[in-house]
């Protein structure tokens, strides 16, 4: 027994000095780790964390038409919500926030549309990847000029006595210039869908780029159509860029107010807008209260749609 215990013993005080070892290697890879991910943290900390917890905090505030008090009150939040509880007739609140959601849901399903018939036309139909590089930087072109820029070209086009009219009044199509082209929900809408279209293309091109062909030449080869093709294995494995470029166009929207501005002219209610101008009266405590509740909105809607594609697998 003596003999056979000695060599087990001998062994043992090398086992925990590997043992040790290995645990001062894993610390100091975790220590890398951290260390690598250290500056993007301190970014993210310092450009995203930091402006959101002064605005919780500055939404608690106090104020009047002179100053800002640093007293804590919820009646900001009151303020946003007052009226809310009335069935017989929405508040403002409840109305804003429906003319916002009009806004994201046909500019969602516009972007949809035109992002996959793009993103699957370059996908599938462009062979060459040199050609492909070449439809992106032209999809990218407009990005070249601000959002103004782009918003204002609309204007001679739609305006009253702009291009579009003009020509339907010169082929004899209509009698007489058609108002709600211009500063109108449609106006609106069409800017969204024209600077936010390619947010949804990218990612969906991505998705479907990694598609595997195989899966698509086995589709046809057991009988299924074009559009079977399509909606069973196009569509289901495309879903990681459809959640992504969804959410792209979704936040984009909700928080904008330049476009409703400029387009709408200055005539149609948004939740960005109304932010906007309370920031503008130097009304800051209840501009904040407003940019909590509009992120708690968007953050439900990121959520739902996570709930329904699950990013994390299927990335």
């Amino acid at each position: 027994m003596t003999d056979i215990a000695l060599p087990a013993l001998a062994k043992t005080p090398t086992a925990a000095a590997s043992t040790t070892s290995l645990t001062a290697k894993t610390r100091r890879r975790r220590a890398l780790a951290y260390l690598q991910a250290a500056p993007l943290a301190l970014v993210f900390l310092v450009f995203f964390v930091v402006p959101l917890a002064l605005t919780l905090i500055v939404s608690f505030w106090s104020y009047n038409e002179y100053e800002i008090i640093p007293a804590f009150t919820v009646q900001n939040y009151i303020d946003v919500f007052e009226g809310c509880l009335n069935t017989a007739d929405a508040c403002t609140t409840v109305r804003t926030y429906l003319s916002t959601l009009k806004f994201c849901a046909l500019t969602w399903v516009f972007t949809l549309v035109i992002g996959f018939t793009v993103a699957y036309f370059v996908a599938f139909h462009v062979r060459s990847k040199t050609m492909q590089m070449a439809l992106f930087l032209v999809c990218t072109i407009p990005f070249w000029t601000s959002n103004v820029i782009r918003m204002i070209s609309w204007i001679p086009l739609l305006g009253r006595n702009g291009l579009v009219n003009d020509t339907l009044m010169g082929m004899g199509l209509i009698k007489s210039p058609i108002e709600g082209l211009l500063y109108s929900d449609f106006s609106v809408v069409l800017a969204f869908v024209h600077l936010n279209t390619v947010f949804m293309i990218v990612p969906i091109f991505n998705s479907m780029a990694r598609i595997d062909r195989s899966l698509i030449e086995a589709a046809y080869d057991s009988g299924a159509t074009g559009w079977q093709t399509l909606w069973n294995v196009v569509v289901p494995l495309a879903k990681p860029g459809i959640a992504i470029g969804s959410i792209f166009v979704i936040t984009l929207v909700m928080g904008d107010f330049v476009t409703v501005g400029v387009m709408g002219g200055q005539q149609i209610a948004s939740v960005g807008k109304v932010i906007q101008v309370q920031m503008s009266a130097l009304q800051l405590p209840a501009a904040a209260a407003n940019a909590v509740v509009l992120l708690g909105a968007v953050m439900l809607m990121i959520v739902a749609m996570t709930r329904l594609i699950d990013l994390r697998k299927e990335l």
